[in-house]
């Protein structure tokens, strides 16, 4: 009885795994169609939250679109990966540039077993996050931070902010504190 247990429970397992990675590559095609319209649509009924007036470009990629979670009038850029293994919550008006790599789930390098660590990430308000900048799990962006092009951000990052480098340090302060401005519109097929 156990053993057929145990089958049932791995063969469940296996179909939810297999199930979700073909809703991902159904996304990776949804994020090719030029109407950010459409693909805000087919990415909410994946499970994503995303706020009003926020927009997603071309090529982003998801793992685990349900955990998922885009406040409101933020700005996603092209090719950017987001990681939904774990809890992945991005604020209100967030910019993030082109091929930004948001991860919460890892390998974790001194396991016999090479198994997957994972910790939720947190992108507060009003964060510019500049191309190609990794931002690694666990990590928390204070509100009216800015990552610096390419950096990869391994630990929390204060509110207002700037790190930069690999891995990336704090190379100044945001003057602004009083942040209140919105973004402007993207371009319907971009």
């Amino acid at each position: 009885m156990k053993e057929n247990r145990t089958f049932t429970q791995k063969a469940s397992r296996r179909i939810a795994t297999v199930w979700l990675e073909f809703e991902i590559f159904l996304l990776h095609m949804i994020a090719c169609f030029p109407s950010h319209h459409v693909r805000r649509f087919c990415y909410r009924l994946a499970g994503m939250t995303i706020g009003t007036g926020s927009t997603l470009h071309t090529g982003a990629r998801f793992y685990n679109p349900a955990k998922i979670r885009i406040g409101k009038d933020t700005i996603i850029g092209e090719d950017v990966v987001l990681d939904g293994r774990d809890s992945l919550t991005i604020g209100d008006h967030v910019d993030f540039a082109t091929g930004v790599m948001i991860y919460n789930s890892q390998h974790d390098i001194n396991s016999e077993g090479f198994g997957a660590i994972s910790a939720p990430v947190t992108i507060g308000d009003y964060v510019f996050v500049g191309p190609r900048a990794i931002i690694l799990p666990g990590v928390t962006i204070g509100r009216g931070a800015v990552v610096a092009a390419g950096a990869v951000v391994t630990r929390d990052v204060e509110p207002f902010a700037i790190v930069g480098g690999v891995p990336a340090k704090v190379i100044g302060e945001r003057k602004q504190k009083d942040l209140h401005y919105r973004l402007g519109r993207s371009a319907w097929f971009r």
